[in-house]
């Protein structure tokens, strides 16, 4: 599965991803999840309406590609941070898979299924793409946030030479 890169930027209740080898594509939201999984959809719908027109997206380039590229205007200090967003197509290529349930949880699939007016397989596919979705917005948040505690200038300052702290670490 490809990997794009995505910088994640914003505070409070606006976060915004966009991602440099696909212009135009980028995602929003609250927060840095939501943006992120937003990123992931706008990616994915981006990508198959490209592919239905019968134009190829550019190959994703490494993060140190990206971080490289003026034009991308990757700015840690500003808080901005990268974060991976993963490409998830269709392939219009269903194929079987055996798998073993619960009985009480393949009732509960097949009870919300028929809510829902989906078959099961529609229903668990949704339901397991927006939990995948919602698994790497998290990690990558969270490295988001790992990263821009590390380059805070606060951090930076702290851990500069003189600093009582760099005193204590050498």
């Amino acid at each position: 599965m490809a990997q794009y890169v995505g910088i994640l930027d914003g505070e409070h209740r606006v976060w915004g991803v966009r991602i440099p080898d696909v212009p135009g594509c980028h995602g929003g939201g609250e927060t840095p999840e939501a943006a992120i999984a937003d990123a992931i959809s706008a990616l994915r719908e981006f990508a198959a309406h490209q592919l239905a027109k019968g134009i190829a997206l550019a190959p994703p380039r490494s993060v140190q590609e990206v971080m490289r590229d003026k034009k991308a205007e990757f700015n840690p200090k500003d808080g901005e941070a990268i974060v991976m967003v993963p490409l998830i197509l269709d392939q219009a290529r269903p194929v079987k898979a055996n798998i073993s349930l619960d009985a009480g949880h393949l009732e509960a699939i097949d009870e919300e299924a028929e809510r829902r007016g989906l078959t099961r397989s529609a229903l668990m596919t949704s339901a397991t793409l927006e939990k995948i979705g919602e698994i790497r917005s998290r990690l990558a948040a969270k490295s988001a946030e790992e990263l821009a505690r590390a380059s805070s200038p606060a951090r930076r300052a702290s851990t500069a030479p003189g600093s009582r702290r760099a005193k204590h670490q050498s």
